[in-house]
């Protein structure tokens, strides 16, 4: 039996493939739990229409993110925080204090997607790794300053 998965099913395909599976499994279960559809000519047809518009918005999801990432790399964020003995900060700085200085600076961004090891806890010039997208990361400089 030929069916068009509709999700990743693990050890059969990925969601868009079109397979070859027995009967049983196909009519009992991947189509009862919505998993696949069989493959029909008019279900072909969709599935290249929808896989034409998937591809449309990746390329474009993939451009935004470039320009986003150049914009970031171009950036220099100063974050001021009290200082203790020497240069050691009291508390320190988290992805989350980045993304709030990111928000002021009307360059909003998921913290999620700031790859920052460990936090930052003395003064001075950081690089955070930012993965805007599976295909593209960037660097944003942080410095971090006495608070006055």
């Amino acid at each position: 039996m030929k069916l068009i998965l509709k999700e990743d099913v693990l050890n059969l395909g990925k969601a868009g493939d079109a397979v070859e599976v027995a009967r049983g499994y196909g009519r009992n279960y991947l189509i009862p739990q919505g998993k696949a559809i069989e493959a029909t000519a008019h279900h072909l047809r969709q599935l290249e229409e929808h896989k034409r518009l998937i591809l449309k918005k990746k390329a474009k999801d993939l451009d935004l993110a470039r320009q986003t990432s150049e914009e970031l790399a171009a950036l220099t964020l100063t974050i001021p925080r009290k200082v203790a003995e020497g240069e050691k900060i009291f508390g320190s700085v988290t992805t989350k204090d980045i993304a709030e200085e990111l928000q002021k600076a009307n360059r909003p961004l998921d913290r999620k997607k700031i790859l920052l090891d460990e936090p930052i806890r003395s003064l001075g010039l950081f690089e955070v790794p930012l993965k805007m997208h599976p295909e593209i990361t960037t660097t944003l400089k942080i410095q971090v300053v006495e608070a006055r």
